[in-house]
Formats: C-alpha cells, sequence, structure tokens
C-alpha cells in the first residue's frame, strides 16, 4: 500500500503561506537606518517598498475573494526571490 500523498493546498491558500513567509522574512519594520547603506547595489528601500505593494494588493484581493492564477502566484514568487537576493547583497538579510 502506498503512503497517502500530502496535498497540495488551493491557490488561495497558497498565496497566503507565500505573503506570510515574505512577511517574516523581510525586514519590513526595520527602521530606514538600518536598511539604508552607504554603499547600495540596488535600492533596499525601494525593493521593499515594491514587494510590500503587491503583497497589500493580494492581501485585498484575498479578501474580496479573489482566487489568484498559478501564474500570478509564481510571478509573485518570482519578484521576492529577486528582491530577497539584492536584500542579501546590500546586509539586510542573511
Amino acid at each position: 500500500m502506498l503512503a497517502e500523498q500530502p496535498r497540495k493546498p488551493d491557490a488561495t491558500t497558497a498565496m497566503q503561506q507565500l505573503i506570510v513567509a515574505v512577511r517574516n522574512d523581510f525586514p519590513f519594520n526595520e527602521s530606514e537606518a538600518n536598511i539604508c547603506g552607504i554603499n547600495c547595489i540596488g535600492c533596499p528601500k525601494k525593493l521593499l517598498e515594491i514587494v510590500d505593494t503587491e503583497l497589500c494588493d493580494w492581501q485585498v484581493k484575498l479578501e474580496h475573494g479573489d482566487v489568484p492564477k498559478l501564474g500570478e502566484i509564481s510571478r509573485l514568487a518570482k519578484l521576492c526571490k529577486n528582491v530577497r537576493r539584492g536584500l542579501k547583497r546590500n546586509g539586510v538579510v542573511s
């Protein structure tokens, strides 16, 4: 008998999980002094603002019952991955 495979979350749950994971990982509540350095490679503050805007937009859409498409989840995940890379380059996240 095969072990039962865990079910994949539906699109709404997947988007909610992505939002929670990014909110827990990125330093949205840090002061500007802790985010902005002397030498920036890309502006970490602006990168965080872009991601925060996207996350807030999706939170509102989910509250109104919108169901994200797989491509929209992938696009947001890719944006967050790229922003995380930029934040890491600037020493904002480890």
